[in-house]
Protein backbone atom coordinates (compact mmCIF):
# COMPACT_ATOMS: atom_id res chain seq x y z
CA UNK A 1 0.00 0.00 0.00
CA UNK A 2 2.78 2.32 0.52
CA UNK A 3 4.61 1.66 -2.75
CA UNK A 4 4.05 4.96 -4.93
CA UNK A 5 2.45 3.85 -8.28
CA UNK A 6 1.49 0.38 -6.79
CA UNK A 7 -2.45 1.24 -7.28
CA UNK A 8 -5.17 -0.97 -6.47
CA UNK A 9 -5.83 -3.00 -9.86
CA UNK A 10 -2.10 -3.51 -10.14
CA UNK A 11 -2.22 -4.83 -5.93
CA UNK A 12 -5.06 -7.51 -7.13
CA UNK A 13 -3.32 -8.54 -10.21
CA UNK A 14 -0.39 -9.45 -8.35
CA UNK A 15 -2.22 -11.15 -5.49
CA UNK A 16 -3.48 -14.07 -8.32
CA UNK A 17 -0.23 -15.10 -8.23
CA UNK A 18 2.26 -13.27 -5.10
CA UNK A 19 1.48 -12.86 -1.20
CA UNK A 20 2.69 -10.03 -0.05
CA UNK A 21 5.53 -12.09 1.30
CA UNK A 22 6.47 -13.74 -2.05
CA UNK A 23 6.66 -10.36 -3.81
CA UNK A 24 9.17 -8.87 -1.02
CA UNK A 25 11.31 -12.16 -1.52
CA UNK A 26 11.81 -11.69 -5.51
CA UNK A 27 14.52 -10.18 -6.82
CA UNK A 28 14.69 -6.92 -8.77
CA UNK A 29 15.04 -9.49 -12.34
CA UNK A 30 11.79 -11.78 -11.40
CA UNK A 31 10.00 -8.28 -10.41
CA UNK A 32 10.53 -6.69 -13.96
CA UNK A 33 8.82 -9.83 -15.53
CA UNK A 34 5.66 -8.86 -13.80
CA UNK A 35 5.97 -5.71 -15.94
CA UNK A 36 6.57 -3.36 -12.57
CA UNK A 37 8.21 -0.44 -13.28
CA UNK A 38 11.61 0.75 -12.32
CA UNK A 39 10.63 2.95 -9.23
CA UNK A 40 8.00 0.18 -8.25
CA UNK A 41 10.60 -2.32 -7.73
CA UNK A 42 13.41 0.29 -6.56
CA UNK A 43 10.59 0.94 -3.98
CA UNK A 44 9.43 -2.79 -3.36
CA UNK A 45 13.62 -3.88 -2.86
CA UNK A 46 13.89 -0.86 -0.50
CA UNK A 47 11.16 0.13 1.45
CA UNK A 48 10.52 3.51 2.69
CA UNK A 49 9.87 2.30 6.25
CA UNK A 50 9.48 5.72 8.03
CA UNK A 51 5.93 5.25 6.71
CA UNK A 52 5.43 1.85 7.48
CA UNK A 53 6.61 2.74 11.29
CA UNK A 54 3.58 5.03 11.44
CA UNK A 55 1.20 2.96 10.00
CA UNK A 56 2.00 0.16 12.67
CA UNK A 57 1.88 2.89 15.25
CA UNK A 58 -1.08 3.84 14.54
CA UNK A 59 -2.57 0.35 14.37
CA UNK A 60 -1.28 0.23 17.96
CA UNK A 61 -3.77 2.37 19.02
CA UNK A 62 -7.12 0.76 20.76
CA UNK A 63 -9.94 0.62 17.98
CA UNK A 64 -7.77 0.73 14.72
CA UNK A 65 -7.51 -2.27 12.48
CA UNK A 66 -5.85 -3.30 9.04
CA UNK A 67 -8.21 -5.90 7.25
CA UNK A 68 -6.71 -7.54 3.86
CA UNK A 69 -8.81 -9.44 1.59
CA UNK A 70 -8.32 -12.79 2.52
CA UNK A 71 -9.48 -11.72 6.46
CA UNK A 72 -12.24 -12.99 7.43
CA UNK A 73 -13.49 -9.66 8.60
CA UNK A 74 -13.14 -8.80 5.16
CA UNK A 75 -16.80 -7.62 4.06
CA UNK A 76 -18.21 -10.33 1.31
CA UNK A 77 -20.08 -7.47 -0.76
CA UNK A 78 -16.92 -5.98 -1.20
CA UNK A 79 -15.48 -8.25 -2.67
CA UNK A 80 -18.03 -8.79 -5.23
CA UNK A 81 -17.15 -5.26 -6.72
CA UNK A 82 -14.46 -5.19 -9.57
CA UNK A 83 -11.52 -3.18 -7.53
CA UNK A 84 -11.98 -4.41 -4.01
CA UNK A 85 -9.50 -2.41 -1.79
CA UNK A 86 -6.65 -4.90 -1.11
CA UNK A 87 -6.63 -3.41 2.43
CA UNK A 88 -9.11 -1.54 4.99
CA UNK A 89 -8.44 0.36 7.49
CA UNK A 90 -10.49 0.88 10.81
CA UNK A 91 -11.42 2.69 13.81
CA UNK A 92 -14.52 1.18 15.36
CA UNK A 93 -16.05 -2.32 15.23
CA UNK A 94 -14.50 -4.15 12.26
CA UNK A 95 -17.38 -6.88 12.53
CA UNK A 96 -20.52 -4.33 11.63
CA UNK A 97 -18.93 -4.20 7.83
CA UNK A 98 -20.11 -7.70 7.35
CA UNK A 99 -23.84 -6.45 8.44
CA UNK A 100 -26.96 -5.47 6.19
CA UNK A 101 -26.37 -2.32 5.07
CA UNK A 102 -28.42 0.46 3.31
CA UNK A 103 -25.87 3.35 1.98
CA UNK A 104 -27.42 7.04 2.14
CA UNK A 105 -25.80 10.26 0.09
CA UNK A 106 -26.99 13.17 -1.39
CA UNK A 107 -26.41 16.93 -1.28
CA UNK A 108 -23.77 18.54 0.27
CA UNK A 109 -26.30 21.80 0.76
CA UNK A 110 -29.24 20.16 0.88
CA UNK A 111 -32.69 22.30 2.16
CA UNK A 112 -33.98 21.64 5.53
CA UNK A 113 -36.33 19.49 4.69
CA UNK A 114 -33.50 17.05 2.76
CA UNK A 115 -32.09 16.90 6.19
CA UNK A 116 -34.76 16.07 8.07
CA UNK A 117 -35.80 13.31 5.37
CA UNK A 118 -32.39 11.70 5.65
CA UNK A 119 -32.47 11.95 9.23
CA UNK A 120 -35.75 10.31 9.85
CA UNK A 121 -35.16 7.23 7.10
CA UNK A 122 -31.98 6.70 8.73
CA UNK A 123 -33.58 6.80 12.15
CA UNK A 124 -36.25 3.95 11.25
CA UNK A 125 -34.12 2.00 8.65
CA UNK A 126 -32.11 1.77 11.71
CA UNK A 127 -34.68 0.75 13.81
CA UNK A 128 -35.29 -2.13 11.56
CA UNK A 129 -31.63 -3.69 11.49
CA UNK A 130 -30.11 -1.79 9.36
CA UNK A 131 -26.45 -0.41 9.56
CA UNK A 132 -26.61 3.44 7.74
CA UNK A 133 -23.23 4.07 5.47
CA UNK A 134 -22.30 7.20 4.35
CA UNK A 135 -19.51 9.19 3.18
CA UNK A 136 -19.09 11.66 6.38
CA UNK A 137 -19.94 15.02 4.11
CA UNK A 138 -21.80 17.86 4.72
CA UNK A 139 -25.16 18.02 4.22
CA UNK A 140 -27.25 14.32 3.63
CA UNK A 141 -24.31 12.38 4.66
CA UNK A 142 -24.05 13.42 8.07
CA UNK A 143 -28.10 13.59 8.68
CA UNK A 144 -27.74 10.12 7.69
CA UNK A 145 -25.33 9.49 10.37
CA UNK A 146 -26.98 11.21 12.87
CA UNK A 147 -30.27 9.18 12.33
CA UNK A 148 -28.69 6.28 13.07
CA UNK A 149 -27.03 7.97 16.05
CA UNK A 150 -30.79 9.02 17.05
CA UNK A 151 -32.06 5.52 17.52
CA UNK A 152 -29.26 3.73 19.20
CA UNK A 153 -27.94 2.22 15.98
CA UNK A 154 -25.25 1.07 13.98
CA UNK A 155 -23.21 3.59 11.07
CA UNK A 156 -20.38 3.12 9.06
CA UNK A 157 -18.44 5.94 7.27
CA UNK A 158 -16.42 5.74 4.42
CA UNK A 159 -13.23 8.34 4.43
CA UNK A 160 -11.81 9.84 2.15
CA UNK A 161 -8.65 10.01 3.65
CA UNK A 162 -6.19 8.50 5.85
CA UNK A 163 -8.38 7.66 9.50
CA UNK A 164 -5.89 10.18 11.61
CA UNK A 165 -7.58 12.85 10.29
CA UNK A 166 -11.16 13.78 9.93
CA UNK A 167 -12.60 15.40 6.78
CA UNK A 168 -14.29 17.86 6.72
CA UNK A 169 -12.71 18.92 10.32
CA UNK A 170 -15.91 20.39 11.59
CA UNK A 171 -17.39 16.35 11.86
CA UNK A 172 -14.52 15.70 14.30
CA UNK A 173 -17.15 15.00 17.32
CA UNK A 174 -19.45 12.81 14.97
CA UNK A 175 -16.76 11.10 13.81
CA UNK A 176 -15.67 10.53 17.52
CA UNK A 177 -19.73 9.42 17.92
CA UNK A 178 -19.25 6.84 15.13
CA UNK A 179 -15.97 5.11 15.63
CA UNK A 180 -17.93 4.60 19.82
CA UNK A 181 -20.31 2.84 18.14
CA UNK A 182 -19.89 1.71 14.92
CA UNK A 183 -16.54 2.27 12.40
CA UNK A 184 -15.19 4.42 10.01
CA UNK A 185 -13.35 2.70 7.22
CA UNK A 186 -11.32 4.25 4.21
CA UNK A 187 -8.75 2.68 1.91
CA UNK A 188 -5.89 5.22 2.49
CA UNK A 189 -3.27 4.90 4.69
CA UNK A 190 -2.79 6.96 8.27
CA UNK A 191 -1.49 10.37 6.75
CA UNK A 192 -3.66 10.69 3.75
CA UNK A 193 -4.78 14.02 3.18
CA UNK A 194 -8.31 15.02 1.54
CA UNK A 195 -7.65 14.77 -2.46
CA UNK A 196 -10.27 15.60 -5.32
CA UNK A 197 -9.34 12.26 -7.32
CA UNK A 198 -9.83 9.86 -3.49
CA UNK A 199 -13.63 10.72 -3.40
CA UNK A 200 -14.88 9.14 -5.89
CA UNK A 201 -12.67 6.07 -5.40
CA UNK A 202 -14.07 6.42 -1.87
CA UNK A 203 -17.54 6.35 -3.39
CA UNK A 204 -17.04 2.89 -5.07
CA UNK A 205 -16.65 1.33 -1.33
CA UNK A 206 -19.85 3.24 0.27
CA UNK A 207 -21.73 1.70 -2.94
CA UNK A 208 -19.95 -1.90 -2.68
CA UNK A 209 -20.82 -2.81 0.89
CA UNK A 210 -24.31 -1.52 0.83
CA UNK A 211 -26.85 -3.45 -0.17
CA UNK A 212 -29.08 -1.01 -1.32
CA UNK A 213 -28.49 2.76 -2.14
CA UNK A 214 -31.19 5.78 -1.27
CA UNK A 215 -30.38 9.04 -2.88
CA UNK A 216 -32.13 11.62 -0.71
CA UNK A 217 -31.99 14.92 -2.53
CA UNK A 218 -29.15 15.69 -5.25
CA UNK A 219 -28.38 18.49 -7.99
CA UNK A 220 -28.54 17.09 -11.92
CA UNK A 221 -24.73 16.83 -11.43
CA UNK A 222 -24.72 15.98 -7.83
CA UNK A 223 -21.48 13.10 -7.17
CA UNK A 224 -24.37 11.71 -5.60
CA UNK A 225 -25.25 10.38 -9.30
CA UNK A 226 -22.20 8.92 -9.54
CA UNK A 227 -22.18 6.66 -7.00
CA UNK A 228 -25.72 5.91 -7.58
CA UNK A 229 -24.68 4.57 -10.84
CA UNK A 230 -21.53 2.82 -9.64
CA UNK A 231 -23.97 0.90 -7.22
CA UNK A 232 -26.35 0.20 -10.66
CA UNK A 233 -22.25 -1.76 -12.27
CA UNK A 234 -22.19 -3.34 -9.05
CA UNK A 235 -25.44 -4.57 -9.28
CA UNK A 236 -27.28 -3.20 -5.89
CA UNK A 237 -30.25 -1.36 -5.99
CA UNK A 238 -31.02 1.92 -6.44
CA UNK A 239 -33.51 3.95 -4.38
CA UNK A 240 -34.46 7.63 -4.75
CA UNK A 241 -36.94 10.28 -2.96
CA UNK A 242 -38.99 12.31 -5.29
CA UNK A 243 -39.57 16.10 -5.62
CA UNK A 244 -41.13 19.03 -7.13
CA UNK A 245 -40.16 19.58 -10.74
CA UNK A 246 -39.26 23.26 -9.46
CA UNK A 247 -36.85 22.01 -7.05
CA UNK A 248 -33.39 21.72 -8.42
CA UNK A 249 -31.60 19.42 -5.12
CA UNK A 250 -34.49 17.17 -6.71
CA UNK A 251 -33.75 17.06 -9.99
CA UNK A 252 -30.86 14.73 -9.81
CA UNK A 253 -33.06 11.96 -7.82
CA UNK A 254 -36.14 12.39 -10.14
CA UNK A 255 -33.56 11.36 -13.16
CA UNK A 256 -32.75 8.69 -11.54
CA UNK A 257 -36.44 7.57 -11.48
CA UNK A 258 -36.90 7.81 -14.90
CA UNK A 259 -33.30 5.61 -15.40
CA UNK A 260 -34.74 3.03 -13.43
CA UNK A 261 -34.40 3.60 -9.49
CA UNK A 262 -37.07 2.74 -7.24
CA UNK A 263 -39.49 5.65 -6.59
CA UNK A 264 -39.31 5.79 -2.37
CA UNK A 265 -42.16 7.33 -0.26
CA UNK A 266 -41.70 5.45 2.55
CA UNK A 267 -38.85 2.87 4.48
CA UNK A 268 -41.01 -0.15 3.45
CA UNK A 269 -40.80 0.58 0.03
CA UNK A 270 -36.89 -0.10 0.68
CA UNK A 271 -37.69 -2.91 3.03
CA UNK A 272 -40.14 -4.84 0.57
CA UNK A 273 -37.82 -4.09 -2.38
CA UNK A 274 -35.00 -5.99 -0.45
CA UNK A 275 -37.57 -8.54 0.62
CA UNK A 276 -36.22 -7.90 3.98
CA UNK A 277 -38.77 -6.71 5.96
CA UNK A 278 -38.86 -7.73 9.47
CA UNK A 279 -41.32 -7.28 12.08
CA UNK A 280 -39.12 -5.94 14.79
CA UNK A 281 -40.83 -3.69 17.27
CA UNK A 282 -39.60 0.16 16.06
CA UNK A 283 -36.87 0.58 19.13
CA UNK A 284 -35.21 -2.86 18.46
CA UNK A 285 -31.55 -2.90 17.18
CA UNK A 286 -29.96 -5.67 16.15
CA UNK A 287 -27.14 -6.75 19.06
CA UNK A 288 -23.59 -6.74 18.53
CA UNK A 289 -22.71 -10.29 18.73
CA UNK A 290 -25.40 -13.27 18.46
CA UNK A 291 -24.86 -15.09 21.82
CA UNK A 292 -25.93 -18.50 21.30
CA UNK A 293 -23.73 -18.96 18.47
CA UNK A 294 -19.89 -19.44 19.38
CA UNK A 295 -17.57 -17.78 17.19
CA UNK A 296 -16.84 -19.38 14.12
CA UNK A 297 -21.01 -20.23 13.84
CA UNK A 298 -21.20 -16.30 14.37
CA UNK A 299 -18.15 -15.69 12.07
CA UNK A 300 -20.10 -17.72 9.12
CA UNK A 301 -23.21 -15.62 9.94
CA UNK A 302 -21.95 -12.84 9.42
CA UNK A 303 -20.78 -13.62 5.48
CA UNK A 304 -24.25 -14.51 4.95
CA UNK A 305 -26.06 -12.24 3.23
CA UNK A 306 -29.76 -11.15 3.03
CA UNK A 307 -29.48 -12.47 0.16
CA UNK A 308 -28.64 -15.91 -2.06
CA UNK A 309 -25.49 -16.72 -0.40
CA UNK A 310 -23.73 -19.60 -2.03
CA UNK A 311 -21.74 -22.17 0.00
CA UNK A 312 -18.74 -21.87 -2.46
CA UNK A 313 -18.41 -18.43 -1.58
CA UNK A 314 -18.61 -19.40 2.18
CA UNK A 315 -15.71 -22.19 1.64
CA UNK A 316 -13.36 -19.33 -0.17
CA UNK A 317 -13.97 -16.66 2.26
CA UNK A 318 -13.63 -18.92 4.86
CA UNK A 319 -10.56 -21.26 4.27
CA UNK A 320 -12.92 -24.10 5.80
CA UNK A 321 -13.89 -27.45 4.42
CA UNK A 322 -17.24 -27.90 2.61
CA UNK A 323 -18.33 -30.57 5.00
CA UNK A 324 -17.26 -27.77 8.07
CA UNK A 325 -19.05 -25.38 6.30
CA UNK A 326 -22.53 -27.46 5.61
CA UNK A 327 -21.75 -28.39 9.09
CA UNK A 328 -22.48 -24.93 10.62
CA UNK A 329 -24.83 -23.63 7.91
CA UNK A 330 -26.96 -26.92 9.31
CA UNK A 331 -26.65 -25.69 12.74
CA UNK A 332 -27.69 -22.10 12.05
CA UNK A 333 -30.20 -23.19 9.76
CA UNK A 334 -31.88 -25.16 12.82
CA UNK A 335 -31.49 -22.36 15.13
CA UNK A 336 -33.28 -19.87 12.84
CA UNK A 337 -30.66 -17.35 11.67
CA UNK A 338 -30.75 -18.39 7.86
CA UNK A 339 -32.65 -20.62 5.46
CA UNK A 340 -32.12 -22.41 2.37
CA UNK A 341 -33.05 -21.45 -1.26
CA UNK A 342 -32.89 -22.71 -4.35
CA UNK A 343 -29.73 -23.39 -6.26
CA UNK A 344 -27.91 -24.72 -2.92
CA UNK A 345 -27.67 -21.19 -1.23
CA UNK A 346 -28.21 -20.26 1.79
CA UNK A 347 -30.11 -16.43 2.98
CA UNK A 348 -29.62 -14.63 6.06
CA UNK A 349 -33.11 -14.45 8.12
CA UNK A 350 -32.08 -12.74 11.09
Amino acid sequence: MRTPGFGCRTFLKILKSHTPEQLFAESASSLAILQLTGAIIGSIRNPDWSTIDYDLAWLEQENNHAITLHDANYPAQLKEIADPPPVLFVRGNPELLAWPQIAMVGSRNPSASGMETARDFARTLSQHGFVITSGLALGIDAASHRGALDAHGYTIAVAGTGLDRVYPARHKDLATEIVNTGAIVSEFPPGTTAKANHFPRRNRIISGLCQGLLVVEAAKQSGSLITARMALEQNREVFAIPGSIHNPLARGCNALIREGAKLVETTQDIMEELHQYNQQDDNSVPLPVQTTLDLEQQTLLNLVMFSPTSIDMLVENTGQSVEVISSMLLVLELQGYIEATAGGCYTRIK
